[in-house]
């Protein structure tokens, strides 16, 4: 079986994308959701009341890729994944607290160079509490830290600008995008960034949306429960309680575990519910993007794509939230349609968000830098057979505010997966997904797994080692909790 006959050549690719010209370079809007999961989309059928014909329509008249999944499960870590086209311990942000160092090139400056009028509008949240205009873009919207869903103050090109009377932020974003688009240089091709807060808790959809879902039939997962745990929803029985790491366990009855969520502060449903009528307010932005595009006959020379920046725990495992390796944490959708694409692509391949720096560089004929991890996935957008990677790799850090997740390393292949804690007392994980998708039966103590088992462990390490991984990356804390009970050191 090859693991990693594939990954680790991609330190020192460099495009080979034929040059363009600036009449023939396409326009290129990305749009990033916060906490989106893979499979709440209309189109996956998941949960039969959610319609979100924006993103259905990206799928139905463009490439759904199906098997899109982030290196790190957290909003800082994987947006600088995205901007730099590097893993979390190449980059450095490795929690939500980090600013990136300016030594770190991102894509759009050399968009900038290649011709690019370059636009971020959005959630930037490298360095928490800092607004200002950072490179690479020409025009600039933002908001400190996780900003709000009503009424944001924004910076808009370094200068305040406060909105009311409950504007709400997904669409005044999506606004200030299309604002962009009609006032762009019209002898340039554009890029636009355009970065939503939502879905990120605490969940509040628009004030047309509320209510939308009161009563909606929430799809509980078959490991939420132990078994026999009368609480449980569906039939539990086949769920392997006694594998289940230590940590896993104790987390049900925490900030980020279903027995206890939020400390209380909210019930599963309601949670489950408001996730979905704040999603509305991002599809509809998908919605009136492409709506300007069309009815400004920008279509045929532009490619929108459509991702979120880590997935989201809905009950797996007694979980929400995400950063650990599970399958809902780690997947994440991913959309793309427009100029080249057909209608109806279906792309299984393993993406990874270090793929979409390079692979918008090769969509305007950029070189690709060799200090990029990931690699451009153009060609399989155009249906194009490629030689791509088999195996994808996985790196979670410990974040002192939330204890209750420890450091963990994964790696994934088509079939398995083997997920490796660091720093803690507790058992391993391995899982056959095609047998076990819900991942409910870690096999690591099977006699007969444990050449499988050897063999990626070894694949984990390697990867770590051939890509300067080895060094576990530390952020100077002010050496406090932050868990809402305790304040003070330790």
């Amino acid at each position: 079986m090859r693991y990693l006959s594939v990954i680790f050549f991609t330190a020192t690719l460099v495009s080979c994308s034929k040059e363009r010209t600036v009449s023939d370079q396409p326009n290129i809007i990305f749009i990033l959701s916060d906490d989106h999961r893979y499979d709440f989309m209309g189109f996956m059928g998941k949960v039969p009341e959610l319609k979100t014909p924006g993103m259905d329509r990206l799928a139905a008249e463009g490439a759904h890729l199906l098997n899109a999944f982030v290196s790190t499960s957290l909003c800082s870590p994987s947006r600088a994944s995205i901007l730099s086209g590097q893993y979390t311990h190449h980059h450095q942000v490795v929690d939500n607290q980090s600013p990136i160092a300016d030594s770190v090139r991102f894509f759009p400056e050399y968009l900038q160079s290649a011709g690019y009028q370059t636009a971020f509008i959005g959630k930037w949240h490298m360095g928490h509490e800092d607004d200002k205009p950072r490179k690479g873009f020409d025009y600039w919207v933002s908001f400190k830290g996780q900003g709000v869903y009503y009424n944001p103050t924004l910076n808009v090109n370094g200068e305040e600008k406060k909105f009311s009377d409950s504007a709400y932020v997904s669409d005044v974003l999506t606004d200030c995008a299309l604002t962009f688009i009609k006032n762009r240089a019209h002898d340039k091709p554009f890029f636009l960034y355009l970065s939503h807060k939502g879905v990120h808790a605490e969940f509040q959809p628009a004030q047309r949306h509320r209510g939308i879902f009161d009563g909606i039939k929430v799809a509980y997962p078959p490991s939420m429960f132990p078994p026999g745990d009368a609480r449980g929803k569906n039939d539990t029985t086949t769920y392997d309680y006694d594998e289940v790491p230590r940590w896993v366990k104790d987390q049900r009855y925490s900030w980020h575990g279903v027995d206890y969520m939020y400390h209380g502060a909210i019930s599963f449903e309601s949670f489950y519910q408001k996730y979905c009528e704040t999603l509305l307010g991002v599809d509809e932005s998908i919605q009136s993007v492409l709506k300007y595009l069309e009815d400004h006959d920008l279509m045929k020379n532009t490619i929108v794509v459509y991702m979120g920046d880590n997935g989201f725990s809905f009950g797996e495992h007694g979980l929400i939230d995400k950063r650990h390796a599970y399958e809902e944490s780690m997947r994440v959708p991913l959309l793309a349609m427009g100029k080249g694409i057909k209608p109806g692509t279906k792309i299984t391949e393993m993406i990874q968000n270090i793929d979409i720096a390079p692979t918008i560089l090769s969509i305007a004929g950029v070189p690709v830098p060799g200090n990029m991890d990931g690699r451009s996935f153009e060609a399989l957008l155009h249906g194009e057979k490629t030689n791509w990677r088999d195996t994808i790799c996985y790196e979670y850090f410990w974040e002192r505010p939330f204890p209750q997740t420890p450091t963990v390393y994964a790696i994934r292949t088509e079939r398995y997966k083997y997920i490796r804690y660091h720093g803690i007392w507790d058992i391993n994980e391995f899982y056959d997904l095609q047998n076990d998708p819900n991942e409910m039966h870690n096999l690591i103590r099977k006699p007969e797994h444990q050449e499988k088992i050897k063999v990626l462990n070894h694949s984990l390490f390697k990867w770590l080692e051939e890509t300067n991984g080895m060094n576990m990356p530390l952020r100077e804390d002010e050496g406090t909790r932050s868990d809402h009970k305790f304040k003070g050191t330790y």
